[in-house]
């Protein structure tokens, strides 16, 4: 994407993220452009930018005393090939992050980094069909249903 339809998909309601002063100002910079660069829309959810593609979160620019990173929401469904996503705690289900300490480390992965934005791959996350994989050693698979009552619930199936 140009510059210039890079321009046009920022949100003016998030510069205030990238312009306030931040130990990872720079580094948040390079973060967006990159994302921006990947088509997706960008908003501001839970104080942060975030980036959907169809209405659906893909991932978030964030940052902590350590570091800062791009917080893909259902991360763990990615392949991963480099090894560089991390499970923030082990609480955590989906959600992955790749961190970052300076901007040599962004401008050495932003290749990877489109790749895992990359909206085709997302977009059958986000679809209704179901995936394949792999029979849990367990020989049983958990499965998040809507109920009669329109509650949320997990059902355990043998497989």
């Amino acid at each position: 994407i140009s510059k210039h339809l890079q321009m046009d998909r920022m949100n003016p309601k998030v510069n205030w993220f990238f312009d306030k002063a931040s130990a990872w100002q720079v580094e948040y910079g390079l973060l967006r452009d990159i994302v921006l660069d990947c088509g997706l829309d960008e908003e501001l959810k839970w104080g942060c930018p975030c980036y959907s593609l169809q209405k659906k979160n893909v991932v978030l620019i964030h940052g902590f005393k350590e570091y800062c990173a791009l917080l893909f929401m259902k991360g763990a469904l990615l392949k991963d090939p480099k090894g560089i996503l991390v499970q923030q705690t082990e609480n955590v289900q989906s959600a992955r992050q790749i961190r970052f300490t300076n901007a040599k480390e962004i401008t050495k992965l932003k290749t990877t980094l489109k790749a895992e934005i990359d909206q085709e791959a997302w977009a059958t996350l986000n679809s209704d069909t179901s995936r394949p994989f792999e029979k849990p050693k367990s020989g049983r698979i958990a499965v998040k249903v809507i109920n009669q009552l329109g509650d949320e619930v997990m059902k355990v199936f043998r497989v």
